[in-house]
């Protein structure tokens, strides 16, 4: 009996170093970090500042991956119907929480699908336009927008997509009509509005704080309860006439559903030291993001409260439209 009970523990120990030994090789080549915008979007500016620091942590490279299109959802699916081993990650955003009442039917579901990771981060938008159009704040778009009803259009990163319902809240909370222009990602949503193909954008203040420096667009407020720290001339919305208007993006990393935990672990420590590194911190600060780091668990509720918050929200457009 002695016996049996000893060669138990020592195949039990072995299993378990065996089982370490395993763990400790992840990962083994690069990983790819798959983002459902385009060059040049917020999510892409996420991406690569978090993969610099990722990278070093993992030992292995962090290829940011662009997969624009349909809402995010051709990214979305592309992960979920992926091998459950590390390799290919999801960077999610609240598109994809707008995105389980926006489409009637998903390739996907986001819940059961993946495995939460960590939230990076949150972010604010800025409401810019061209400098040709003849406006200075948020006050005179407004004046200019009724008008001229429906003749000024604003463009978004696609339906669902965090500048859409940015875009559609002002819509409401100013009481005007514009013209919602939607394009396959971030990136070439701002192009519209830099080369005056549309005229107002709700963007990311990552992506759009460069052109308003170079005075290549406007800022005219920001959407964040306060303002923000690089831009303290800037007014919010709500200081523009419209209290309690808030509204912002926010960034975290999914896996595939099945993903081993020991996997999710080392996936989030990378990502926390990321966040953690002087100059990632720096460079978010700097762009306006508010880094937050939260566990799987936290980041799963978070999730599935934006499921329902959002949920509420676009029924209401989808209401008054």
């Amino acid at each position: 009996m002695l016996r049996v009970t000893g060669q138990v523990f020592v195949t039990t120990c072995l299993l378990g170093l065996a089982g370490a030994g395993l763990a400790q090789t992840y990962p083994a080549k690069p990983i790819r970090y798959i983002i459902s915008t385009s060059a040049g979007s917020g999510a892409d500016v996420v991406a690569r500042i978090i993969a610099s620091g990722m990278t070093p942590v993992l030992g292995q490279q962090l290829i940011v991956d662009y997969r624009p299109g349909a809402s995010g959802n051709i990214a979305a699916e592309v992960v979920a119907k992926s091998p459950p081993d590390g390799y290919m990650l999801l960077q999610a955003t609240m598109t994809y929480a707008a995105n389980v009442t926006m489409f009637a039917k998903l390739p996907y579901d986001l819940v059961r699908d993946y495995a939460p990771v960590t939230l990076l981060t949150t972010a604010p938008a800025l409401a810019v336009v061209h400098p040709s159009l003849p406006v200075r704040s948020l006050k005179d778009l407004v004046r200019l927008a009724k008008g001229r009803p429906g003749a000024l259009n604003y463009a978004s990163a696609g339906t669902g997509t965090a500048t859409y319902v940015a875009g559609e809240l002002f819509k409401g909370a100013a009481g005007v009509n514009m013209l919602h222009v939607p394009y396959r990602g971030g990136g070439e949503a701002l192009t519209s509005v830099l080369t005056g193909e549309t005229s107002v954008y709700f963007g990311p203040l990552a992506a759009t704080l460069p052109h308003v420096q170079q005075e290549r667009l406007r800022g005219l407020a920001v959407t964040s309860a306060k303002r923000a720290a690089m831009l303290p001339g800037t007014p919010t919305v709500a200081e523009e006439g419209y209290p309690g208007f808030e509204t912002g993006n926010w960034y975290g990393i999914l896996a595939p559903a099945k993903t081993p935990k020991e996997t999710i672990v080392a996936v989030r420590n990378a990502a926390i030291a990321s966040l953690n590194d002087p100059g990632v911190s720096k460079r978010l600060a700097d762009l306006g993001y508010i880094t937050i780091g939260s566990t799987p668990e936290e980041f799963g509720a978070h999730i599935k409260s934006e499921i329902d918050k959002l949920s509420r929200i676009l029924k209401g457009l989808r209401a008054s439209e």
